[in-house]
């Protein structure tokens, strides 16, 4: 008997080729661990992206993340992943007025973008409920309208999986596939989600080269109302307050002017004002990037406005008074047609599909 057995692990061995790798009893010390550092892009104007200590991106970490962004295998069910509600042609979102889980369930908020998402540094969510990425990456998984699954159930797929312990062993130096944990899962996509860097656009164009030229007139005129440029003889769109810099994002959360809350005791969803307790945080939520406007409707935290258009028709005289309404809303838009449409081209010259030609945004299981 033991001869046979002896000739059966022959056999199993000689078929193996050289660079083939065994994994016996979950032991994945065989597996070489070298990790080399991803170089996250840092295009032009953007500031350096904060990292943390414990988590510095790595080509195999970012890899790995790639890999988990796109599986399903996160789901209770295995039919849903974290692209499915942030989808590579959508900016990261879904499309969707609130986003829908594996059992059919609706949230209660839209979707958000993931486009330059390592730049936000106030919190993450609508809310700021979760400090950093690798916090925010828990959350979906267990959430029952999401993707309504557990982690000990997760980790454990992850384990038995053909290929996922050597990609672990690769990006952390794991042992053993019994190391594979819920941290490392979220790290790695934490580390993916920091790579989703987009600047190139033909805003980015006009900045790089000075040239404002590129730029039609109509998309001109909504730069200056957009910004406020001073001589420009257009009216204050008082957009460039909350959507400003590299991320087109001041990285903090207002309150809008959506509903009428006056002493803000009737606020509808809390927003802010539930993560930190105080109450002239009600209703603030955060202000999203403007990079891939135009593809990341419908807008708001709940996804009640559908069109740019309709956006800029909102501020200009729609705005709610509130307790607590932006300083910088006080006063209204006041904007015509004209002046609207120019501000609505304008937003479009943020829009970047070029990355969409890129494989590591897209699906690597294509």
């Amino acid at each position: 008997m033991m001869k046979r057995v002896l000739i059966g692990l022959g056999i199993f061995i000689a078929a193996c080729s050289p660079d083939e790798v065994v994994v016996v009893d979950g032991d994945l010390t065989n597996i070489p661990y070298q990790p080399v550092d991803y170089v996250i892009p840092q295009p032009a104007g953007f500031p350096s992206m904060a990292q943390p200590s414990d988590n510095i991106a790595t080509e195999a970490g970012v890899e790995l993340g790639h890999f988990l962004f796109f599986d399903p295998i996160l789901s209770r069910d295995s039919t849903q992943s974290c692209s499915s509600c942030h989808l590579p042609e959508l900016g990261f979102t879904d499309g969707k007025k609130v986003s829908t889980g594996i059992t059919g369930a609706q949230g209660f908020r839209s979707s958000m973008s993931l486009v330059n998402i390592g730049y936000v540094n106030s919190g993450l969510f609508w809310d700021g409920r979760s400090p950093h990425l690798e916090a925010q990456a828990f959350l979906p998984i267990e959430d029952p309208t999401e993707m309504d699954n557990t982690w000990a159930a997760v980790e454990e797929s992850l384990r038995n999986h053909p290929t996922y312990p050597e990609m672990f062993r690769k990006a952390f130096g794991i042992n053993d596939k019994s190391e594979i944990t819920s941290d490392l899962a979220t790290k790695a996509l934490a580390q993916y989600e920091r790579s989703l860097v987009s600047a190139n656009s033909k805003y980015d164009e006009v900045l790089a080269s000075g040239d404002f030229g590129v730029f039609s007139d109509e998309e001109l005129d909504g730069y200056f109302m957009f910004f406020d440029i001073e001589g420009s003889g257009l009216p204050d769109a008082q957009c460039f307050h909350c959507h400003s810099g590299a991320y087109m994002s001041v990285n903090d959360f207002f309150n809008n002017g959506l509903e009428a809350l006056g002493d803000l005791t009737n606020v509808t969803d809390i927003g802010l004002g539930d993560v930190t307790g105080v109450f002239t945080d009600r209703g603030k939520f955060r202000a999203t990037t403007l990079r891939n406007i135009e593809l990341t409707g419908p807008y708001m935290h709940d996804g009640r406005i559908e069109t740019l258009e309709e956006v800029v028709d909102f501020y200009n005289d729609s705005i709610h008074p509130a307790l607590n309404l932006d300083v910088n809303l006080f006063e209204g838009v006041d904007l015509n047609a004209s002046q609207r449409a120019s501000l609505v081209a304008f937003m479009k010259t943020l829009t970047d599909t070029s990355y969409l030609a890129n494989p590591h945004f897209l699906s690597p299981f294509n």
